[in-house]
């Protein structure tokens, strides 16, 4: 990655701007009392924290929490073995490249809005094998497992990837469990979607890159699955688009922080009570950036719509259901081929819109 190739570069209107404007008045939301063994035993300081969730996810789609009680060690150790995994020379990276078979592993030419991502990263799922349909056809009823590659070095990197997945997996229910409170829902509402879980974390490379002007290490995007839990590193780098003005501001590191962002299942769910935000990641001229997201998603055959309990005559649905397993391969198939246009999004099967859309990409959902 040392040249700029013209597949990197942004179109004029989406390069990043090199004045940055810092984040303020970002929710940063203690969980100190779910840790707590009488976590409940005051209704009131539930009450105030199910509200502060609200509020992050209505007015911002994205919040860091602090006290989320997934040990620093198990963060540390993991970021550790990635630094070793991505130091590594390139033919030892790409002996676990996955490809439209071998979906996990290794890769370094993923594209995002059809421009590609300065960055590497390696995938794994948190169940393995992931279950997965075969085909993005409708009719076909056939599924696929999805295995993990792991890499010979460095030999700790599975132990570290599972372990953290666990902690993170427990953080996941607890964060949909506020959310659900906070839309007037049962805690566990949105738990047995979550049963043969088809989520996955990346581990993030950004090497430094000599035009920071014109390339991203993510384009702009929403990311599809329920939730994201995010760990960065000091060097920062994630921006993330203002509902306020649509202004792109930086989210600074907050050490031992995560941030949590709102997928785009969860604004199907809650019927836009709460909204997934758009966000992208600048790319650094001197220093590399590595990151940790998990991404918190639900069984294959799960059928993402609004939930009955939130929708009614005044606020009707306004989605149509959809598979979310058909709907996840037919994202990652733009992983491995530059698109003719752009890939599916949820708002494909927005109602107002289904005129638009009934032909052409929705015929595979």
């Amino acid at each position: 990655m040392g040249e700029v190739d013209p597949a990197f570069i942004q179109e004029l209107e989406h390069r990043p701007k090199l004045s940055i404007i810092e984040a303020e008045g970002i929710p940063s939301i203690d969980l100190s009392m779910l840790n707590s063994p009488d976590a409940v035993s005051d209704p009131s300081t539930l009450d105030s924290l199910v509200s502060e969730i609200g509020n992050a996810c209505k007015n911002w789609g994205f919040f860091q929490v602090i006290n989320h009680g997934v040990p620093l060690e198990q963060r540390q150790k993991l970021e550790k073995a990635s630094r070793k995994f991505f130091a590594q020379p390139w033919e030892e990276k790409v002996k676990i490249r996955r490809n439209e078979v071998k979906v996990l592993g290794y890769y370094d030419t993923e594209h995002t809005k059809n421009v590609r991502d300065w960055k590497e990263v390696f995938d794994f799922t948190v169940q393995n094998p992931t279950i997965v349909p075969a085909s993005t056809h409708p009719d076909d009823k056939a599924v696929v497992e999805w295995h993990n590659q792991w890499p010979d070095y460095p030999h700790e990197l599975r132990e570290a990837c599972e372990e953290y997945a666990e902690e993170l997996e427990k953080l996941s229910y607890k964060l949909m469990e506020l959310i659900a409170l906070s839309l007037g829902l049962p805690a566990d509402r949105f738990h047995g979607f979550f049963k043969d879980q088809t989520s996955f974390i990346r581990l993030n490379h950004y090497s430094p890159c000599p035009a920071p002007d014109l390339a991203l290490g993510v384009g702009r995007h929403k990311d599809a699955g329920a939730l994201t839990i995010l760990a960065q590193d000091d060097v920062g780098g994630l921006q993330v688009k203002r509902k306020s003005d649509g202004e792109w501001i930086c989210v600074k590191p907050t050490p031992d922080a995560f941030i949590i962002n709102v997928g785009d299942i969860i604004q199907v769910w809650s019927n836009e009570t709460y909204e997934s935000v758009e966000h992208r990641v600048m790319v650094n001229s001197e220093r590399e950036r590595f990151s940790i997201p998990f991404f918190f998603n639900p069984a294959h055959y799960t059928i993402a719509k609004p939930s009955e309990e939130l929708t009614s005559e005044k606020n009707p649905p306004r989605y149509r259901p959809y598979n979310w397993g058909k709907f996840l391969i037919t994202r990652k198939g733009s992983n491995f081929k530059k698109l003719d246009a752009e890939n599916i999004q949820i708002q494909h099967f927005r109602i107002s819109e289904l005129a638009d859309h009934l032909e052409g990409a929705l015929s595979v959902i």
